[in-house]
């Protein structure tokens, strides 16, 4: 039933893309909604990539320096609670 309902979703989701994509072109003689590509618009546009992708990268190795920190802590916090082992007892 599932699969089913599944399939009939990405049928219609194909289907209505391709029913719709031909309008999509048509609107604005195919110019998009920007209007008229020009060097200056395509050579800032290039610039906004060449600074956005690097600071991307920035950002992203940041947060995951800040959440290793934060799981390494955690780890060391159930590591200390369990405390020393040999002082447990048992076998």
């Amino acid at each position: 039933m599932r699969r089913r309902l599944l399939a009939r979703a990405f049928s219609l989701a194909i289907l209505l893309s391709l029913v719709l994509c031909a309008t999509a072109g048509a609107h604005n003689n195919g110019r998009g909604f920007y209007g008229a590509t020009d060097d200056k618009v395509v050579t800032d546009a290039g610039f906004i990539l060449i600074v956005a992708f690097p600071t991307f990268v920035f950002l992203a190795s940041r947060l995951q320096a800040h959440l290793d920190k934060r799981k390494e802590a955690r780890k060391a916090a159930a590591k200390s609670q369990l405390g020393d082992p040999h002082l447990r007892g048992g076998w």
